[in-house]
């Protein structure tokens, strides 16, 4: 898992909390503290040490997922910085 920690980081810094790590130790999993205003959903990061590299997952409407892979701690960083974050409004 060692060679995780830049991911680990990456994620942290975006407000992704571990939650699980597979009994094999070779994935960790990840979601986002807050659930996403539109969806409803936590985002979720898979982590695996077997071919280093992260898998983000997103629901884009309820009911359809999405992802994309990273090789590298900067370019998550580089992706998470250009995502805009939706910020969730009280009902009226």
């Amino acid at each position: 898992m060692e060679k995780l920690q830049a991911f680990q980081a990456a994620a942290r810094e975006s407000g992704f909390v571990e939650v699980e790590e597979t009994e094999g130790g070779s994935v960790l999993w990840f979601r986002k503290d807050t659930a996403d205003a539109a969806t409803e959903t936590h985002q979720r990061i898979c982590m695996d040490s077997l071919t280093n590299s992260v898998t983000v997952y997103w629901a884009t409407v309820p009911g359809k997922i999405d992802s994309k892979t990273f090789r590298s701690a900067p370019a998550l960083r580089e992706w998470f910085a250009l995502r805009p974050v939706t910020v969730s409004q009280p009902p009226h």
